[in-house]
């Protein structure tokens, strides 16, 4: 019998598409250029540059869950915290105000005056008697300088007796001996002698202050001014034992030339006399003078921010009966400009000191305050500017990462000390006091118990912990020392006998 062969449907899967490595459209089912697949918002391809940007991440983020925080953690964040914000604040501080830049270059200027301010104090010498000299090392002088200088008779205890210009003149007085010899009379000009230092035939000296001028030029001392009609009429001599103990405040300034030099303070008029400066002392009839001194205030130039002047307020006392004070001064030529441009020409100084006293067999030393100057070749120059944005933000990035980084480094270490310790005492507990979990489960080995109990015994789990766990083995123990006990716990057990 033959059958008929019967057909089934067979089913054969259609083949998989093939992936391209361009994107089709979906509509159409064309591929897309290029141009449009970059500008597509495919889901996956979104994901996949997501993907990619997500791999640069170099600060991967942990589940807190598994952060462990410490109460030693707590306290270092505080104080970092504190710390980082003082910085931050000084930072911010010197943010808002102006830095000064310093520098130093090499001076070149040619042709300055140097202005001398000062303001010193003679608690024993009159004023009647202190005079100022300056000279510098190009030969120029400038001898018992007046102009622009005042002087304050000032008494023993400090206190200002009357304060006048230095250099007034001296009064006017009636009938003065003329230069011809007679008496001035009413209708006669005033011309009085100057006793052989007329440097021209109409010289004519008024005053015993132009007499000793007259000398002066001539290099000569004035011996006895009693002798003289100018100074007798006006009394000089009387007029210096009138300020006798009395003290003398001087002030004012110098403008002399931009070289090396000295100025100086002493009593006397002075001159030249063999090319060697000469004070006139013998006017005076002392054999002594005290020139102990008070320095107010002493400056090169015009005053700046931040400047320091080490003679401010410098006081010295003469315990010798007379002798020279010397000041050796190195000035520094600065310019200060501040943050509106404005530029300020000074100088800075620096000092040192020496007292030359007066010895025997030896030429005498001119008794006075002298001051010798010299000139640094370097010149500082002070700029003000504000610190610019970007430095302050680098240095707040600093302060921020600096303290982070260090706190986290003290406490890793804390952290990983206080670990150490504790496991350290942990195991120094197992080994002097109760034995450990560990031990206790082995404490009974299978060769001391007897074969009846190891086989008929309550089987123990040596992960058994608790209060039962210990009650157990508290039995086993009672057990094997006890035969009694022995005994009646093994009527507990089931009858394994029997069944065999």
């Amino acid at each position: 019998m033959t059958t008929a062969p019967v057909s089934v449907p067979v089913s054969v899967p259609e083949p998989l598409p093939i992936v391209h490595d361009f994107v089709t459209d979906s509509v159409h089912n064309e591929p897309m250029a290029s141009a449009e697949v970059g500008c597509s918002n495919d889901p996956l391809l979104v994901v996949r540059r997501s993907s990619q940007l997500r791999n640069l991440d170099a600060y991967p983020k942990i589940n807190e869950d598994f952060y462990s925080r410490t109460l030693s953690g707590g306290l270092i964040t505080l104080v970092s915290s504190v710390v980082m914000f003082l910085l931050f604040f000084s930072e911010l501080r010197l943010y808002l105000h102006a830095v000064t830049e310093t520098k130093l270059v090499v001076d070149t200027s040619r042709g300055e005056t140097l202005r001398i301010n000062f303001d010193i104090t003679f608690p024993a010498l009159a004023c009647s008697i202190l005079s100022v000299d300056a000279m510098d090392i190009s030969g120029e002088q400038h001898l018992d300088v007046r102009h622009d200088i005042i002087k304050k008779r000032i008494d023993a205890h400090g206190n200002v007796i009357e304060s006048r210009p230095d250099g007034i003149g001296a009064p006017k007085i009636e009938k003065p001996l003329q230069r011809h010899g007679g008496r001035l009379e009413h209708n006669e000009t005033y011309c009085g002698s100057c006793y052989g230092a007329e440097a021209a035939d109409d010289d004519c000296c008024n005053s015993c202050e132009d007499v000793r001028e007259a000398y002066r030029k001539k290099g000569w001392a004035v011996s006895n001014p009693d002798l003289i009609d100018q100074c007798k009429r006006e009394g000089f001599l009387q007029k210096i034992k009138d300020e006798e103990g009395e003290g003398c405040n001087i002030y004012g300034f110098l403008e002399v030339n931009k070289v090396a030099g000295n100025f100086h303070f002493a009593p006397g008029k002075s001159f030249q006399q063999s090319n060697v400066h000469v004070h006139d002392l013998l006017a005076f009839q002392k054999e002594s003078f005290n020139i102990s001194h008070k320095i107010n205030r002493l400056a090169f130039g015009d005053y700046f921010p931040g400047v320091v002047n080490p003679l401010d307020s410098v006081q010295w006392t003469q315990e010798q009966p007379s002798g020279m004070y010397q000041y050796f001064i190195k000035v520094v030529p600065t310019v200060y400009t501040d943050l509106s441009g404005h530029t300020i020409q000074s100088n800075q100084f620096s000092v040192t000191e020496h007292f030359k006293g007066a010895e025997l067999g030896r030429l005498q030393s001119l008794p006075g305050v002298f001051f010798f100057y010299d000139l640094s070749p370097i010149k500082v120059t002070f700029t003000e500017q504000h610190v610019s944005f970007l430095h302050f933000l680098t240095n707040v990035c600093a302060i921020v990462g600096g303290v982070f980084t260090v706190s986290g480094i003290l406490d890793s270490f804390i952290y990983h000390g206080q670990k150490a310790i504790k496991k350290k005492m942990e195991i120094g507990a197992w080994g002097c006091g109760e034995p450990s979990k560990r031990e206790q489960t082995t404490a009974i080995q299978p060769n001391t118990v007897p074969s009846a109990l190891t086989t008929k015994g309550p089987k123990l789990s040596s992960k058994s912990h608790g209060l039962t766990h210990n009650l157990e083995w508290a039995s086993q123990e009672e057990a094997i020392l006890d035969p009694a006990k022995r005994t009646k716990t093994s009527f507990n057990r089931p009858n394994t006998a029997k069944a065999i």
